[in-house]
């Protein structure tokens, strides 16, 4: 049950940042291009537009990964590799933007940004082991009682 609320709740966090990414992207692109300022003789135009494409790229990013997290939460089980992946992928870029934000919005902002982080991993680490998962094959293990952790024989050293 713990793991589909935690599922739920950052699925709809994510949905808010992302809509929040969104509109601070916005501001700054219409800012870029109404300051009609060169900077290193770069076009004021095509900054404002990237700075729209990213936001418009990191909100449909975090509205993705926002989506893999309702529907771990709705079949309750963990999600696939790429999956994954990207959900670690949007842990990460919110660790990245809560250490930016923490210098340039300051402790309150970075305070939301990381209990985003937090719960991204606490489903990460919730949905991590699937029952009766098997470990990866790997190497035998050699000799009598390898790969046990019960006690073994003293070592005696040997002269050459």
């Amino acid at each position: 049950m713990l793991r589909r609320v935690v599922a739920g709740v950052a699925a709809v966090v994510l949905v808010v940042e992302a809509a929040a990414v969104v509109v601070v992207h916005l501001v700054l692109g219409r800012t870029t291009a109404g300051q009609s300022m060169s900077i290193a003789g770069s076009d004021p135009d095509a900054m404002s537009k990237a700075t729209y494409g990213l936001g418009a790229g990191l909100g449909a990013f975090l509205v993705l990964c926002a989506v893999l997290l309702a529907v771990a939460a709705v079949r309750d089980r963990a999600p696939g590799r790429l999956a994954r992946a990207l959900l670690i992928g949007a842990a990460v870029t919110n660790g990245v933007l809560s250490a930016l934000v923490a210098a340039l919005v300051g402790w309150g902002a970075f305070a939301v940004l990381t209990a985003v982080l937090c719960l991204l991993v606490l489903f990460l680490v919730l949905y991590g082991r699937q029952e009766g998962a098997q470990p990866a094959p790997g190497p035998a293990p050699a000799g009598p009682g390898a790969g046990t952790l019960g006690p073994t024989a003293p070592v005696t050293p040997t002269s050459p």
